[in-house]
């Protein structure tokens, strides 16, 4: 899939990625710290985790695709190497959440892990969703150093 309704199909569905890695992750901590989150979100954070994983290769696919249109820079490249490592980043929150789901079911059987268990499932999750919203920072900001560069007129900025 190289392009939806002639539109390069990276740049919309960046955008999904934009928004989805980075509350997929704050959900995932709050579910992680909070139990009475936990109970209401965690079905919620593991669609949302699983829809990140789905999409993540299907936008880096639909990249290199668009890359090929526009042809190669350094900083596309750039770009491009970062954007294949988000799938790296993605997938342990999905792993994170599931493990989250059997702390929720057993809390509903009347049989919670150990205070140690769950405090190493929060900080994974902590440690997960800090890395992949930092990385979706980094793949982030380098696209749009590659698309835009130095064209960014600041001064436009300034007058507001």
């Amino acid at each position: 899939m190289s392009t939806i309704n002639g539109l390069p199909a990276h740049v919309l569905l960046v955008h999904v990625i934009v928004v989805f890695v980075p509350l997929t992750s704050a959900l995932l901590m709050l579910s992680a710290l909070w139990p009475a989150a936990r109970r209401r979100l965690i079905w919620l954070v593991t669609v949302f985790a699983a829809v990140t994983v789905a999409l993540t290769p299907l936008t880096t696919d639909a990249g290199e695709s668009f890359q090929q249109r526009l042809g190669s820079s350094p900083a596309i490249e750039t770009h491009a190497d970062l954007g294949r490592t988000m799938i790296y980043f993605v997938v342990p929150l999905l792993l994170v959440s599931a493990l989250l789901i059997v702390v929720h079911l057993r809390e509903q059987r009347e049989k919670p892990p150990t205070r140690v268990i769950t405090a190493v499932i929060a900080v994974l999750a902590i440690g997960c969703g800090i890395a992949a919203i930092t990385q979706a920072y980094r793949v982030g900001d380098s696209g749009s150093r590659a698309v835009w560069g130095a064209q960014v007129d600041t001064t436009l900025f300034s007058t507001l």
